[in-house]
């Protein structure tokens, strides 16, 4: 039963030199215990153009330098497996404390804890897991993306949090990290598929400074996936995934949504009630391998679930569904004699404005190039350029637009 960090994986499938570390294994009686985690860290620069009514660090332009973690946090992992009544069990459980300050004689910064589970099972039927994990819905989608072991958007406007944006909200909706109950299939002959129940969450129908309504996510969101992958002179995988929730009610009024210091939704008052609503998503891709070179290609689309963090912005102020949709590209070729790995991304995530909105759409799109080195068989350097763009396209006033070029170098290590 495969308890590993998930950000182990996600390092094995885009750099074989981080995909071939193992972890600190500690046999304890009955137990095997595995330490593992992740330290980075990375210098980025940030130049803001364009319009943008937050204006303050990401006013036109405007240059903000930071030292802070990339998109994936600093992870420190203990798993534990174990074969007891013919069962495979076992469980993770992790915390991940940012490496970002920005305050004079405030020497702690923000603290995640994004894992902790058990499993148990046996490879003749499967395995359930039980407890918080990386949600089922669009987790290939970041797992692919090359930016998982660099800083992508956002890192003008994120010191002193635990992460950056990566592509997230810029390509794909974020899988995010929920409380679960799944069941995983055997892997027979390369398919593979997990279904679970996932903790419902409460929906803001903000975006575009339409207003601010939280409804009532307290039902059960269904999620699911399929995959096949095969190996070859072209090895690759295909998947599919899909969430569904039905969100009732609609309160008057909510706080503002943020995720990562990003304002998603602005905090204003509402007094519109209507009927429940299902929001849902599906997604497909692919990744392929040929000899040297990587390519990754995916899409999706949604109602009700929002542009970047699920259900954020998905419902307009009179609590009807936005349509949205997202996609991908990415190409990568490593060098064989060094091991340098290049790659080069595009991704755009689309919110359509309804008959209450002020807005036709709006647009979130970024390109990315990146080299990561592997130093040692744990320890990447990474170099990173990303433009991120923001697009408002108003019916009645000005389009509006926010630009913003990150530079990014620093260093992963997996352990």
């Amino acid at each position: 039963m495969n308890t590993k960090l998930n950000v182990a994986v996600a390092a094995a499938l885009f750099a074989a030199a981080t995909g071939a570390q193992a972890g600190i294994t500690i046999p304890a009686g009955d137990w095997t215990l595995d330490i593992g985690g992740v330290v980075n860290a990375y210098y980025t620069h940030t130049s803001f153009s364009g319009d943008d009514a937050t204006a303050g660090e990401r006013a036109n332009g405007k240059d903000v330098a930071n030292i802070t973690t990339g998109l994936l946090p600093n992870y420190l992992s203990v798993s534990g497996k174990t074969r007891q009544n013919d069962l495979d069990v076992g469980f993770t459980i992790s915390i991940n404390p940012g490496a970002s300050t920005r305050n004079a004689g405030i020497q702690g910064s923000q603290q995640e804890n994004r894992q902790a589970f058990l499993t148990f099972g046996d490879a003749s039927w499967g395995s359930i897991k039980l407890g918080k994990d990386l949600g089922i819905y669009a987790s290939d989608a970041i797992l692919n993306d090359q930016t998982l072991l660099g800083v992508g958007s956002a890192a003008g406007s994120l010191a002193g949090n635990t992460t950056t944006l990566g592509r997230i909200g810029r390509g794909f909706m974020y899988a995010d990290w929920k409380s679960q109950v799944a069941y995983t299939s055997p892997n027979w002959n390369g398919f593979q598929f997990t279904a679970g129940l996932t903790q419902g969450w409460n929906a803001i129908a903000a975006n575009g400074g339409v207003g601010s309504t939280e409804r009532s996510g307290s039902q059960t969101a269904y999620e699911g996936k399929a995959s096949y992958e095969w190996t070859g002179d072209v090895a690759g995988k295909v998947w599919v995934s899909a969430i569904s929730q039905k969100v009732e009610g609609l309160s008057n009024g909510a706080a503002a949504v943020t995720a990562n210091g990003v304002t998603l939704a602005p905090a204003v008052a509402n007094t519109v009630t209507n009927t429940d609503e299902r929001a849902y998503a599906w997604d497909i891709g692919t990744s392929l391998k040929i000899a040297d070179f990587g390519l990754v290609g995916y899409y999706g689309q949604g109602k009700g679930i929002g542009q970047t963090v699920q259900f954020a912005g998905g419902f307009d102020a009179n609590g009807k569904r936005r349509d949205s949709d997202q996609w991908y590209v990415q190409g990568s070729y490593t060098i064989p004699t060094v091991g340098t790995k290049l790659a080069a991304s595009y991704g755009e995530s689309t919110l359509d404005g309804n008959g209450a909105d002020t807005f036709s759409d709006i647009k979130a799109n970024m390109w990315t190039v990146g080299a990561y080195h592997p130093l040692t068989k744990h320890l990447n350097l990474v170099a990173e350029y990303s433009v991120a763009k923001d697009e408002a396209n108003n019916r009645a006033a000005a389009d509006t637009d926010l630009k913003a070029k990150t530079i990014s170098l620093g260093a992963i290590l997996f352990f």
